[in-house]
């Protein structure tokens, strides 16, 4: 492996000299006077005598540095026709701008302000104002139902919301305030103001005295040339939280730190995505996911690069060579989004003509991560753009890659199915459930062995307990990734399943148990389960099968369609959830425990082995037949 087995031994070896080397990257207030603290927290914290900014870090340094006229952010929406470039001192100007306006409104160091937005450089102008004051910022998906809205204001007690009148959707409008409004008078916590930005696809009424208008109030400011200097943090203190599905339905806030998260990645950029300062890299993600954080906006702005904020998709704004119009257009270096996209263009254009329309030769990398790459998509892939395709995988929890290919420093052979090798700062292992390190090529739990490095969460908000229990309890002295693989001769990581009831539909993690709270609210069902099944073109989509009351009489239609309303309105379009499917029973154990994963496979038409708990075999056949009966 060469160049790569030195360096992730070296980590192996040193890693407090790994750290501190990385940790020279970034413009610290107060230098650390060592990496690691192993007596604070949970399992221990990073650089916490540091302080530090990560604004200044993604902002301010390249303005003074050299790079104050190159694009920082090019925004581009096919959706609404419009395309802007940022340079570096034009987002200073923005940020600092936006971050008068949150003092105006009282928002202080430590304070929490939820992020609702569209794919639109306020949004990630917003991220980067808390982030210059000592706010904690919260994004949550523009359009996500007014009742998740809701919980996350309360889960975080968020003083401010910044968001839009609207998102655009491919040939429809969607209204951001109702549901934002909604969501505050529902919430216990109730914030304090709200700022909107006003889109001239569809205004919105705003509430004297709490909701202030983004254009009017950051334009007096930016008119003012108000100057917003960056606040001293400690590394450890929170930069974000970004809430994530868990099994109980209540979302867990995952917390990022300043110091570690910068060290972490701006250590990526090189190293992973051989990316240098300058060069132009696409995250065709959304705000809302860890990858559009990380991706979007804070990685590439701490290496000096130039972001794409692309607002679209991947086909339907206008084609499915809109992708490759993005890379020609803006001379795209590398590009990181998820194999559902790559799907998606797949299925409308198959033999990848329409790339032959645009000037790509700029191009050099593809990464799929945030959902399990098929082979089949990878080949397409590489043959249409004929460079290499690598597939990595990580976690919201951790905030960059645990296991990859490192293409900044060695490009390893890609083996189809493995997202390659841990990186430096992961001790990866495959355990059986009793704890017992498995030999290679045997499927078993896939964990980290503790501490977890730098930028990976230290905690979950207000919810330690929950934390220990949720990843550290199971196996102790190592981190649960709450995956199944193997890993083989040669150190190749392969993730096959999750352990867990989360699906993942077209990236989205979401829980079903959530979904099977929402649905069991219908008045006519009794009983419910869902599934993840199998989807050639998302990875994954729910599926619903649901026990109604005794007596119901009324056409089953109509219970399907209600019950698909109400997980559209409780979780949201995300969800994708279309299917619900009448059955007489579930298949459970002697205890009481639905058979998951058993009826997964008899959907899917895979092999499987009766499960020996099983209360009566006979409906293993009476789920294959309702399922064969209501979806043809």
């Amino acid at each position: 492996m060469g160049a790569y087995a030195d360096i992730y031994q070296g980590w192996k070896d040193n890693p407090e000299q790994f750290w501190m080397e990385a940790a020279e990257a970034i413009d610290w207030v107060q230098k650390p006077s060592k990496a690691f603290f192993p007596d604070q927290d949970v399992y221990g914290r990073w650089f916490a005598d540091g302080t530090c900014n990560t604004c200044y870090n993604a902002v301010d340094r390249h303005v003074a540095g050299g790079r104050a006229d190159q694009a920082a952010l090019i925004y581009d929406s096919p959706i609404t026709g419009n395309q802007r470039s940022y340079t570096y001192a034009e987002v200073k100007q923005e940020v600092e701008a936006l971050a008068a306006v949150l003092v105006d409104r009282g928002v202080e160091k430590g304070d929490r302000v939820i992020i609702y937005m569209p794919m639109v450089p306020e949004a990630a102008f917003a991220m980067l104002a808390c982030a210059r004051i000592g706010a904690i910022h919260s994004v949550v998906f523009g359009g996500f139902a007014a009742a998740e809205l809701a919980t996350r204001i309360d889960d975080c007690a968020a003083k401010c919301v910044i968001s839009a009148s609207c998102g655009i959707e491919p040939g429809r409008v969607i209204a951001y305030k109702p549901l934002l409004d909604e969501a505050i008078e529902i919430s216990a916590n109730k914030p304090e103001s709200t700022v909107i930005l006003q889109r001239e696809q569809q205004g919105c009424e705003r509430i004297d005295g709490r909701d202030f208008d983004y254009a009017d109030e950051v334009g007096r400011h930016r008119a003012a040339g108000t100057e917003v200097p960056c606040v001293d943090l400690l590394a450890t203190d929170p930069l974000y939280i970004l809430y994530t599905s868990g099994t109980t339905g209540q979302p867990k806030g995952v917390v990022r730190d300043n110091g570690g998260h910068m060290v972490a990645l701006q250590w990526t950029m090189k190293n992973i995505y051989g990316v240098d300062p300058g060069e132009v890299f696409w995250a065709a993600s959304d705000v809302g996911w860890v990858v559009g954080h990380s991706y979007i906006v804070y990685a590439p702005l701490l290496a000096g690069n130039t972001t794409i904020l692309f607002e679209g998709k991947p086909v339907g704004t206008p084609d499915a060579g809109t992708f490759w119009r993005v890379i020609a257009d803006h001379k795209v270096a590398v590009l990181f989004t998820a194999p559902t996209a790559f799907r998606a263009i797949k299925k409308e254009d198959p033999e990848g003509a329409l790339i032959n329309n645009y000037d790509v030769s700029n191009f050099r990398m593809l990464y799929l991560a945030g959902e399990r790459a098929d082979p089949d998509t990878i080949h397409w892939a590489e043959r249409v753009l004929k460079t290499p395709v690598i597939d990595h995988w990580w976690q919201t929890e951790t905030g960059w890659t645990i296991a990859g290919n490192p293409v900044g420093i060695q490009l390893m052979e890609i083996k189809y199915g493995s997202p390659t090798v841990a990186m430096p700062g992961y001790d990866i292992q495959v355990l059986s459930d009793e704890g017992e390190e498995l030999p290679r090529g045997e499927l078993g739990n896939v964990v980290v062995k503790l501490p977890l490095p730098p930028s990976c969460f230290p905690t979950l908000w207000n919810a330690e307990a929950r934390m220990r229990e949720a990843y550290l309890e199971e196996f102790p002295g190592y981190y649960k990734t709450a995956d199944a693989g193997i890993m083989d001769e040669d150190g190749y990581l392969f993730i096959m399943a999750r352990t867990d009831d989360i699906i993942n539909v077209a990236g989205h993690r979401l829980s079903t148990g959530g979904m099977e709270e929402v649905i069991a609210e219908h008045k006519d069902v009794a009983e419910c389960a869902v599934i993840g099944i199998t989807d050639p073109l998302k990875g994954q989509l729910p599926a619903g099968f649901l026990i109604l009351n005794a007596g119901v009489n009324r056409p089953i239609s109509e219970i399907q369609a209600e019950v698909i309303k109400l997980v559209r309105e409780k979780i949201g379009p995300v969800a994708a959830f279309k299917i619900a499917v009448p059955v007489a029973r579930l298949p459970k154990t002697r205890s009481g425990k639905i058979l998951r994963a058993t009826m997964q496979k008899v959907v899917d038409g895979e092999d499987f082995k009766m499960p020996a708990t099983i209360d009566d075999p006979a409906i293993i056949d009476e789920i294959k037949a309702s399922w064969d009966e209501h979806t043809g």
